[in-house]
């Protein structure tokens, strides 16, 4: 079994968690927070570009949590799938880019 990282128990609260624990789990919420929004105006955006944006956002933010997790599970290769999510990310908003600027002319 791995050791757990020592900055995970620096300092406690009064509670006794760690204060380390209390900002991973607000930054899960907040990336959580952050994709359940992009992921609505993905749905409800009024144009292609408002949804072309959200759908950039979406993975954006999916590829932040890949690393993170990977970071807190010291698993290195989520990070290579985390990199090979954003290139491929990438080429699909440039052909969403390309659709909506009119296609091959």
């Amino acid at each position: 079994m791995r050791k757990p990282r020592k900055w995970l128990t620096v300092s406690r609260t009064d509670s006794g968690e760690s204060l380390s624990n209390t900002f991973i789990s607000i930054l899960f919420g907040l990336l959580g927070g952050g994709l359940f929004l992009a992921f609505i105006r993905l749905l409800k955006g009024p144009h292609g570009t408002d949804r072309a944006v959200a759908l950039d956002t979406a993975t954006l933010i999916s590829t932040n949590l890949l690393v993170f997790i990977a970071f807190l599970e010291g698993r290195s290769m989520l990070v290579d799938v985390a990199m090979v999510y954003s290139v491929l990310s990438f080429l699909g908003v440039l052909a969403i880019a390309r659709y909506l600027d009119g296609g091959l002319r």
